[in-house]
């Protein structure tokens, strides 16, 4: 009787290197090593991704460092040491990617730019993930999430009339660390077809232009900035967050339809269907205000939990507005079995599956790496005798901490 071979992991066999810190970098391999990739980060001695100590929340760990780093092996290295180097150069000849977003120029400075790893090995993939990227006039400037969601003009379509304000999660960094993911994804793809590898750059102000088409487009063609709106919609009502008798639902009718289904199938008012300045999305635009006023008038006459029925019984599209304990406990999650533990230095801790479900296989998930916790098995493993490993740290050039 043959046995059935378990099905493996996507990216099963590939191997990544990563000179990475905060979000961008960290999320694109941590999506990598969910795949079934080995992600090998590199840290610095001493102090490591400076992500590790944005805060403690996590039993004495950064929530950003324990959401982005599971699943990595962790090699502490000093990249002012010649020998720090070295040993990042032994570690790219046997990947099949390399990843890192280090300021711009820093990379070649030290011989690991794209044009020199690939001379070597044309097979491997490099992704060059940066701020603004490799040229123009803001190539050399910080850029922090915030600060590039202001140069994009993000900020200026996100918050209330009254107030701009960046977005609640790091969308640009969030955005590059994505597209990073995928271009390691196609590139690898390509290779199996040609056996070339590539060079890739994946620019945080880039991804989040990118986000912006709609607003864009609004602009260049129709000579409006869209404005901000809060919960509300430029181009859309009723779209809002509107009152119940003990909260808020926020209501997003798309058409025609869905308003005649929200008036007479949720509102048992079926004379505003064809009201003369409501009845169609254009009119109801235009008088935004009468139109929120009309709706919020409805909404209260029920609890939360009623109109809410209602509206899904309706096929309406709306949604209950959480906080954060109302996601972690949202019956969405629990119903479908999206928690799991990971392993870590201080114990197991919550993390939620990937969003890729695969039917065949569950993506791996990880224990998130102490400092330096695998720099000697590494090391040894890629040829350093243990006597070289520890001349290593002897020196400074490598590290084997263990704290967090």
């Amino acid at each position: 009787m043959t046995t059935a071979t378990p099905p493996s992991l996507p990216l099963a066999g590939i191997t990544v290197v990563a000179l990475e810190q905060a979000v961008a970098a960290p999320l694109a391999t941590r999506h990598l090593a969910d795949l079934g990739a080995r992600v090998i980060k590199i840290e610095r001695v001493g102090e490591g991704d400076f992500a590790r100590h944005y805060d403690g929340a996590v039993h004495g760990m950064a929530s950003h460092f324990v959401w982005l780093n599971r699943g990595k092996e962790s090699v502490a290295l000093d990249l002012k040491s010649p020998d720090g180097v070295a040993v990042v150069r032994a570690l790219v000849a046997g990947a099949d990617v390399f990843l890192q977003n280090f300021a711009p120029g820093a990379v070649a400075r030290l011989g690991l730019d794209g044009e020199t790893l690939r001379a070597a090995d044309p097979r491997l993939v490099v992704v060059n993930m940066s701020g603004y990227g490799a040229s123009g006039p803001r190539r050399d400037r910080k850029a922090y999430d915030m600060l590039i969601q202001a140069e994009t003009g993000l900020v200026s379509v996100t918050g209330t009339p009254e107030t701009a304000t960046k977005t609640g999660v790091p969308a640009s960094d969030i955005a590059a660390g994505l597209y990073a993911t995928n271009s390691v994804l196609a590139a690898l793809f390509r290779r199996e077809r040609t056996g070339e590898g590539a060079t890739v750059e994946v620019s945080m102000f880039d991804a989040t232009a990118e986000w912006l088409g709609h607003q864009m487009y609004m602009q260049m063609y129709a000579g409006r900035q869209v404005p901000r709106m809060g919960l509300s919609h430029a181009a859309i009502a009723p779209y809002d967050a509107y009152p119940t008798s003990d909260g808020q639902v926020l209501i997003g009718v798309q058409n025609d339809r869905g308003w005649q289904d929200l008036v007479t199938k949720v509102f048992d008012r079926p004379d505003l269907a064809d009201h003369p300045r409501l009845r169609t999305n254009v009119l109801r635009v235009e008088n935004r205000e009468e139109c929120d006023a009309v709706v919020a008038t409805e909404t209260r006459t029920w609890t939360t939990a009623e109109l809410d029925a209602r509206l899904a019984e309706a096929g309406v599209p709306a949604a209950q507005l959480n906080d954060m304990r109302g996601l972690i406990d949202h019956p969405q999650l629990s119903a479908r079995d999206r928690w799991r533990e990971v392993g870590s230095p201080v114990g197991p801790v919550r993390a939620i599956l990937p969003p890729m479900t695969f039917t065949d296989v569950e993506l791996a998930m990880g224990d998130v790496p102490a400092l330096g916790e695998h720099t000697a098995a590494v090391l040894s493993e890629f040829g350093y005798s243990d006597a070289e490993i520890d001349d290593l740290v002897a020196s400074g050039a490598a590290g084997r901490e263990s704290t967090t």
